[in-house]
Order: structure tokens, then C-alpha cells, then sequence
């Protein structure tokens, strides 16, 4: 008994309890706004919150550390589910991503539960051969490069170019951050430069055309037009529950997930809207903060910086999109936007990622010493 009791005691030692407390805040912001909005949609909210909690417990019990030759075995399962997609998925609104599951009539989305596997896949690797002093050469760059292409045309091919660009960003983000040669990255910028024309007339769909015709031209689509409306409308401080209009009577489209954003400054104003961004800041500089801590440990480094670029890219795009700053492309507030495949894939990352803090050292799991 001394002993488990030992044992807790660091592990709580070691529990990053400063992440919770900044993820907090954003879940029941969260909560209040989207009960605001359909009180019915937040007690199916409220169902993924137990879910993606439960899946967080799970992820932090997992034996991660000890288990970590088996994540290659995950990946290329999931690589294999996408590509079951191509083969067997089910369409939905004009694009093929979704797996039902047999004998049920519950479908899963096999890029959304892709992303924990994608992460520790790239930890695995960078663990295994970190970089050397002035960073990855070609052979490493592009044995890595590999891993992260392939889902990349898998997802897109869907086609879910959204989840494609998002798994790409954290990629090529992770190796930035860890470190590349410099002469790799500006042959990668100039390539992109010239191969953008190509690309734009030979690879998009004709709706991702038309999404960034919409954004480029001087009239935005509907959708934006009343986002960015009921985000003017709020003003400094916000407007009550009964005057904000926009949502009120719904001239805001999809003021619960994709849109939550600009429901959230209709309600609390420009004020309002700082106080998220500053929440999501700190949320963030947290995550960079262990990165820059635990040096050495590359595969918890990866982590933390992986899923500091994941919040960072979908804050980016979901805000920018709403005022008109980005094309629409789907893309949710994290932790915010109402859904489930989007939170409790966060909060199996967080799990993850608190069990390879509190279980960091190896005396954790076998000494009765401190």
C-alpha cells in the first residue's frame, strides 16, 4: 500500500495540471454559449464531454512508453482504413470519407481518428533517428516526408482537402521546429512556387475552386457576409441572448460548429472575442513550453509541439474564415465548435500526452524510491 501510495504521489507530481486548467475554460465557454444557442444540442455535447473525458482517462492509463514498437502497426492500420475509404466508404454530400461500420448503421471517419496515430508516428520516427547538428539532410528528410505524404493524398483524394492541408501543416511544422537543413526548405518553397499554377487547375475539385474564387472575390459568399455581420454586430462588450439577431434568427449558418466564432462575439463582443484568443495563446505557448523543457526526449517533445501546431492551424483557419480572411473549408474551433470526432480526438491527445509527462521517468514504474 506504501508503495501505490508512493507511486501516485509522483505520478501527480508530474501531472501537468496547468494543461486542464487552461483546457477548462474553453470547454465550458463552450458549453454556455452552444446551450445558449440549442439547449438540445448541448445535451449531445454534453455526452462527447463524458466520452472524450473517458477517452482521455484511457489514453493516460496506456502503457504508451512500454508499448511503443506497436505504433508503426497502428499507422499502417489506419493507412489501410483510408484506403479502405476509396474502396468501400460511404458518400456523404458529394465526398467519400466515411467507414460503416458492419452490422450497425454507425458510420467512423477514418482521417479524424487518423490524426493521435499520425502524431505518434512522427514522435516514433524522429525518436528513433533524431536530428543531427544543423538538422535533417535529404535522406532522413525524405524517408520522414514519406510517412506524412501518403495520408496526405489519401485524405485529399476523398476528397477532405481541409484534413489533407492540416495533417501536411503539423508535418512539415514538427520537422521546422525540430530542425531541417536550410538548403531543403528553400528548394521545397521554390518548388511550391512553381508548381502552385499546376496544382490549381489540374488537382482541385470544382467546389474547392469555387470556396477560393468566393474568398478572392469583392463580394463574399452568404455564410461570410452574415459572420461577419454578426461579428460587427457585437460591438466592444457583446449583446444579451435576445438581441443577438443574428443567431436569433438564424441569418448565422451553422452558429453552433463551423461559425461558433462569430456567434461567440455577437454575444460577448470584441472584448470577448480577445479574452478566447488569449486563452488559446496561453494554451498553446504552454504546449511550446514543454518542448523547450524536455530536451532530449524527442518523443515527447513531438507530441506537444504536434498538437500545439493541430490547435494553433484550426484556431487559425476557423477564425479567419469567419471574417473572411480564408475560404470556408470546415474546419472547427477547437475544443469549442460543437462535435464530437474533433474533441475527443483532442482529448486522447492530451491524455497521451499527460501520460508521457507524469510517467517520464522510469522509477515511476518499478522503485518504491523517490
Amino acid at each position: 500500500m506504501k508503495s501505490m501510495i508512493q507511486i501516485d504521489r509522483r505520478i501527480l507530481t508530474h501531472f501537468d495540471a496547468v494543461l486542464l486548467l487552461l483546457i477548462l475554460p474553453i470547454i465550458l465557454l463552450s458549453n454556455y454559449l452552444i446551450f445558449d444557442a440549442n439547449p438540445a444540442l448541448a445535451k449531445k455535447q454534453f455526452i462527447y464531454y463524458l466520452v472524450g473525458f473517458g477517452a482521455f482517462f484511457i489514453a493516460f492509463i496506456a502503457p504508451i512508453r512500454e508499448y511503443k514498437w506497436l505504433i508503426p502497426a497502428i499507422y499502417w492500420f489506419n493507412i489501410l482504413l483510408l484506403i479502405s475509404v476509396d474502396l468501400f466508404g460511404v458518400s456523404k454530400l458529394g465526398a467519400k470519407r466515411w467507414l460503416e461500420i458492419p452490422f450497425t448503421h454507425f458510420t467512423i471517419q477514418p482521417s479524424e481518428i487518423f490524426k493521435p496515430a499520425f502524431i505518434l508516428m512522427l514522435a516514433y520516427l524522429i525518436q528513433n533517428n533524431p536530428p543531427p547538428k544543423g538538422g535533417y539532410r535529404w535522406r532522413e528528410f525524405l524517408k520522414i516526408s514519406f510517412f506524412i505524404l501518403l495520408p496526405f493524398f489519401l485524405i485529399a483524394k476523398e476528397p477532405d482537402l481541409g484534413t489533407a492541408l492540416i495533417l501536411l501543416i503539423i508535418g512539415y511544422g514538427v520537422l521546422f521546429v525540430v530542425g531541417v537543413h536550410w538548403k531543403i526548405w528553400a528548394t521545397l518553397i521554390l518548388g511550391a512556387a512553381l508548381l502552385l499554377p499546376v496544382s490549381y487547375k489540374y488537382l482541385l475539385h470544382d467546389y474547392q475552386k469555387k470556396r477560393i474564387e468566393d474568398f478572392l472575390s469583392e463580394k463574399p459568399s452568404y455564410h461570410v457576409q452574415q459572420s461577419i455581420i454578426a461579428i460587427g454586430s457585437g460591438g466592444l462588450s457583446g449583446k444579451p441572448k435576445e438581441e443577438a439577431t443574428q443567431t436569433k434568427l438564424r441569418f448565422l449558418p451553422i452558429a453552433t460548429s463551423d461559425f461558433i466564432f462569430a456567434y461567440f462575439v455577437e454575444r460577448f463582443g470584441f472584448f470577448g472575442a480577445l479574452a478566447l484568443v488569449a486563452l488559446y495563446a496561453l494554451l498553446i505557448l504552454h504546449l511550446f513550453s514543454i518542448y523547450f523543457k524536455l530536451k532530449g526526449d524527442y518523443f515527447t517533445q513531438v507530441v506537444a509541439v504536434s498538437i500545439a501546431l493541430l490547435i494553433f492551424t484550426y484556431m487559425s483557419v476557423n477564425i479567419a474564415m469567419t471574417i473572411g480572411l480564408a475560404p470556408v473549408v470546415g474546419v472547427p474551433l477547437p475544443l469549442f465548435s460543437y462535435g464530437g470526432s474533433s474533441f475527443v480526438n483532442f482529448m486522447i491527445l492530451f491524455g497521451i500526452l499527460e501520460h508521457l509527462l507524469a510517467f517520464r521517468f522510469r522509477f515511476l514504474y518499478n522503485s518504491t524510491h523517490i
